[in-house]
């Protein structure tokens, strides 16, 4: 149960990250960090992004930077690996 935690809080930090950048949206986005679960593997490991991944990551690009402000999610989205996952899905690293 804490490692479903971990990779959780993982994922929601990576997609602060990715989608904390400029953003315009024309439809309403939910923001819920679990909508990033596809991209654990990528947040806990030097594993390549799927396209799952990369798909949700773009979707909840509006989120990031509401990501990085919770002080439960930014070491998270401020991680290594977060920024790699976020390039390799050619998503802006988040400016907030």
């Amino acid at each position: 149960m804490k490692r479903v935690s971990f990779v959780a809080l993982c994922v929601v930090a990576l997609a602060v990250l990715l989608f904390s950048g400029e953003i315009r949206t024309v439809e309403a986005v939910t923001c819920s960090p679990t909508e990033l679960s596809p991209c654990a593997p990528a947040f806990t490991s030097s594993a390549a992004p799927s396209a799952a991944c990369c798909s949700k990551l773009k979707e909840q690009q509006p989120c990031l930077c509401g990501y990085t402000k919770n002080p439960s999610l930014k070491q998270y989205v401020n991680s290594p690996n977060a920024k790699r996952v976020a390039s390799s899905c050619q998503v802006p690293y988040p400016k907030c």
